[in-house]
This record gives C-alpha cells, structure tokens and sequence, in this order.
C-alpha cells in the first residue's frame, strides 16, 4: 500500500473519521459518567444527611449520639458532626476525629442546607451542612463524602478507554484497509485489461462486475470510448487504404506515361499526347487532394456555416442551372418539381454543394436519355429536397455505407470519380442540422433526400 495510493487514503480517511468519532464519544462518555457519579455521590451525601437527622440517640444525661455503622470516608463509618446554634461542637463520628476537615466550623456557621467541595491535599471532600431538630434542640447537622469513590471510577473508565480506544482505532484501520481493498479491487482488474488494450487490441473492453454503482457507469462510459476509438482506428485505416489506392493509380499512370515517352525518341505530337495523358492525371489528383482538404476542413470544424433562411426552390433552379450542360451532353431531362415552397434553415452555400454534388452523382449514375426530377416537398420532418434518378439504383448491401469515403454504391474504381461526393453532401446538411438519407424507389433508380428544420416566419 503506497503512501499515494487511494487505498491508503481512503484508508486513512477512515481511520482518522474513527479516532474523531472515538475521541467525541470518549469525552461524551466522560463527561456523562462524571456527571452521573457527581450526582449520585450528592445524593448520597443528602441521604447520609436525613439518616443523622433521623438516626438520633439522646442519652440519659441529654447529650445526644448516633449509630456509625453507615457509609462514610472509609465506606464504614459516617463522617458526621453535630453543632449547637452558637458554634459548639456537640457531637462527632471516630471518622470526623480522625479526618478533621479545617473550615468545618465555618461552613457549619455558613449553613444553608447546600454541598460544598472542600479541597484537601490528597482528595477533595464535600460537605452539606444544615439545620435540623433532635430531641426537641436545633442544631446544624454536617456530613460528608471525599471524592475518592468517584474519582477511582473515573480513573478505571479512563484507563479503559486509554487500552482499549487504540485497539479499536487498529482493528478500524485493518477493516478500513480491507474494505478500501474490496472496494477497490474492480479498479485493479480494470488497469490490468486497460494495460492490455493496444492499438491492435482496441476490440476488446474493460471488465464491469455491477453496471449500477459508479465505478460500473464509469467502466461502461470507458467501454464507449474504446468502441468509440475502435471505430475511429477502423475508418483511418481504411481510409488510409483507399487514400493510397486514389493516389497510386494516377502517380503510377503518370510514371508509366513518362517511362514511355522517354523510352524511345517520338514526334511531336506524341509528345504532346503523353503530357496530355500526364496532365489529365494530374487534375484527377488535383481534384482528389481538394475534396480530401474540403472533407478535413469540414470535419476539423474549420468552416463554420451559417444559419439563415434558405429558398430552396431558387436553390434548386440555380444548381439545375449549373449542371443542365452535363445533363444535356447525355441528353438527360433535368428538371425541378415545386410540391411546395419550400423555405428552409442552414448556410446556403453548404446546401448548394451538397445539391451539386447530389445532383452530379444522378447525372453521371443515370444512363443517357433517363430522367432526374429535383423535387421540393415538405413532411413532418420539415422541407425536403429529393434527388430522384432513373439509374440503376443501389443495392441493400451497398446503402449501408454509401455515404462513407470513397465508396462508389459498389461501381468499380475504374468508375469516374472519388466516392467523397455523397461524404461532404452529408456533412454539408448535418451541418445546417438536417438529415441525409437514401430512400428506395420502387420503379428503379435512386432518391436522396435532404430535410432541413423549417424557416421561422
């Protein structure tokens, strides 16, 4: 157990809330035991008073006398004497002669029927001095107890407490390191599978023995992370490998382009062929690295769009607009439905690229002479823009993930394009706080559908 370690801080805590408890309830327990004996040793004296007022003997010659075998000094004999109203001494016990109290005669002149402690040089006594009546004479009656009986009490539960409160405090402090060891005994599996859990080993997940208390809610919230991170370490490594793929495939046509060019002595013309052919790999790379940047920034948080009313049927005539020449060079119809008018949330110039980027993957997806409608329509959900295309739609096991990077809705590589359209055309709606999905078309082809919180009016 080190010094820093939580066990022994929890179990030092618990040791010391006992020696706290222990001490208030050894004063307490002091405190009321001395006020007990105090009270019962006054007691005691008062009824030692009312038996010398009751217990009188006058003798024959009318001096007056008692019985001493009652508690007193010695727990034998009564402390006892007996005075006249002008101050003479006209009885004491063999214990009052043998223990003479020095300001008795003061007191027995003071007397008012209350107890007085009389400090001695070994023990205090106390003294309760009062007027009486025996044999039809007034006197002042004075009895007393020392101190003794109740102090040894006292002194016994003193020692007892000095023995056994340690004791206690040790046996507080092995059930504190005990409990704290029990209680801490999840935490010591956890770091020893924690410990275990590397980059290669991310699937795996820490122990819970009760979900209910705080340590299981902490354990499963560390469990998310992991599935979290597990994910996260899933989706760079794969798109590690896709990055690589795109890239290697330009870099390796560009090579062997050039390796070609360069082989043997060629006209002009072919020359310029081959730059041709190099250069057209280069905007494919170029185009590649912009998206990539354009989905790094969008997802690092670095574009911060706003959020203003957004008319998406001027939206969608203007992205329509923008791409009719491609849709023309397949001699595809191209046209905007208004089920609606249809006013929305979000920053406009992310929605217009997310629409783009919709729109082009129909056009390049659909084949020549096929129809794509860009429906405006509203449901429970908000306004909606839907992206309805006549191609060959998409398959349950591609929908799956087709919005993830450089997924193509299972088309081959050699297919145009990057697969990180329908990425940033996610992010891009996510963004302005709507949805992207791909909903089936029974009559073949594909829909997306973008919904946006409505405009407030």
């Amino acid at each position: 157990m080190t010094p820093r370690s939580v066990r022994f801080t929890l179990t030092m805590w618990y040791v010391g809330a006992m020696i706290a408890v222990l001490g208030i309830f050894a004063v307490c327990l002091l405190w009321f035991v001395h006020q007990g004996a105090s009270r019962s040793l006054d007691n005691r004296l008062r009824g030692d008073f009312r038996w010398a007022a009751e217990m009188a003997e006058q003798r024959a010659d009318g001096t007056l006398s008692w019985f001493e075998g009652s508690a007193g000094l010695d727990e034998d004999s009564p402390w006892l004497q007996v005075w006249s109203m002008d101050g003479q001494l006209l009885f004491r016990t063999a214990v009052a002669e043998r223990q003479p109290i020095a300001d008795s005669g003061r007191l027995a002149a003071q007397a008012q029927n209350r107890i007085v402690i009389v400090p001695t040089s070994t023990v205090p006594i106390r003294v309760l001095s009062g007027y009486s009546n025996v044999g039809g004479r007034p006197v002042v009656l004075q009895v007393a107890r020392s101190e003794a009986g109740m102090r040894r009490t006292l002194r016994d539960l003193i020692l007892t407490l000095v023995f056994s409160l340690p004791l206690a405090v040790a046996a507080a402090g092995v059930g504190g390191y005990s409990l704290a060891r029990r209680a801490l005994a999840p935490v010591d599996r956890i770091a020893e599978r924690a410990r275990s859990i590397t980059a290669e080993r991310l699937s795996e997940r820490l122990p819970i023995d009760n979900p209910d208390d705080e340590l299981g809610r902490l354990t499963a919230v560390v469990n998310e992370m992991l599935a979290r991170l597990e994910s996260s370490f899933e989706q760079m490594r794969r798109f590690t490998a896709d990055v690589s793929h795109e890239l290697r495939t330009p870099l390796t046509a560009m090579r062997s382009v050039g390796e070609v060019g360069l082989r043997e002595r060629h006209d002009e013309a072919a020359y310029r062929a081959t730059i041709g052919s190099m250069l057209e790999e280069v905007d494919r790379l170029s185009f590649l690295v912009d998206r990539l940047l354009a989905l790094s920034r969008a997802e690092s948080g670095l574009v911060k769009p706003a959020v203003e009313p957004v008319d998406l049927c001027a939206l969608a005539d203007d992205v329509v607009a923008h791409l009719g020449v491609l849709a023309e060079e397949k001699r595809q119809t191209l046209t905007v439905e208004r089920e609606c008018d249809g006013r929305g949330t979000g920053d406009r110039v992310v929605l217009r690229q997310a629409l783009i980027n919709l729109v082009d993957n129909a056009i390049k997806y659909t084949p020549e002479g096929g129809h794509i409608r860009v429906r405006i329509g509203d449901s429970s959900d908000g306004p909606t823009i839907d992206v309805i295309d006549t191609g060959p739609g998409v398959s349950p096991e591609a929908a799956t993930h087709i919005f993830n990077r450089f997924n193509r809705g299972g088309r081959s590589r050699a297919d145009e394009g990057a697969g990180l359209g329908l990425s940033i055309a996610k992010w891009a709606v996510e963004v302005s706080g709507g949805r992207l999905t791909l909903e089936s078309v029974s009559s073949g082809g594909s829909r997306f559908r973008i919904a946006l919180p409505a405009a407030r009016i």
